[in-house]
């Protein structure tokens, strides 16, 4: 039996009933925007495919909790989501993450928000990578997925205000990385002429 043509309600039903052809359809129909997003908490890919893996282990154990009220992809993006939190938090406690890597105030970066806004994905993605833990979670928990600073400090375990200034100091080392960037470019074309 062909399942792409099924709607998700449908092919939930299928896969509530053990066909395994619904559940690779299920798999394949969200793999690549979950990745994405377990991507974006990952320290790496393969970090990212291991959060990947527990997220569908638990989006198929919970099938039956799934109403089909709303968008089967929101409820998805919901479980991967806390999935990539729990990781998160089981690496260390949230509050040993919040490392000061830098006297950020010192730093005055040149960037603006709006070539952050229009950098390719993957680009962006390799930055958020790269910031600290603790960084990485409160900035993509604000700016990806919408939450605000009171549900962040809720999901993490910290403050608001803890919230607030790690997601401010995580775009500060973003614009100072693409600053770095930018800067060292410039050099190399300036003694490519």
């Amino acid at each position: 039996m062909e399942y792409k043509n099924y709607s998700d309600n449908e092919l939930v039903v299928a896969c509530r009933k053990q066909i395994r052809q619904a559940q690779q359809e299920l798999f394949a129909r969200f793999v690549y925007m979950m990745k994405g997003i377990c991507l974006r908490y990952a320290h790496d890919e393969a970090e990212a495919e291991d959060i990947l893996q527990d997220a569908f282990i638990r989006i198929f154990g919970k099938l039956d909790q799934f109403n089909e009220t709303g968008p089967l992809g929101a409820w998805i993006r919901r479980i991967t989501v806390n999935t990539a939190l729990e990781s998160y938090r089981k690496r260390k406690s949230v509050k040993q993450q919040l490392v000061q890597v830098l006297d950020l105030k010192d730093l005055h970066p040149t960037t603006d928000d709006g070539i952050i806004e229009h950098m390719q994905a993957e680009e962006l993605v390799k930055k958020i990578q790269q910031l600290p833990p603790g960084y990485r979670a409160v900035f993509n928990l604000y700016a990806v997925e919408g939450y605000n600073h009171p549900e962040i400090g809720e999901l993490l375990g910290i403050s608001e205000g803890t919230s607030k200034s790690q997601y401010s100091r995580a775009r500060l080392m973003l614009r100072t990385m693409i600053d770095e960037e930018s800067s060292q470019e410039q050099i190399r074309l300036s003694y490519a002429k």
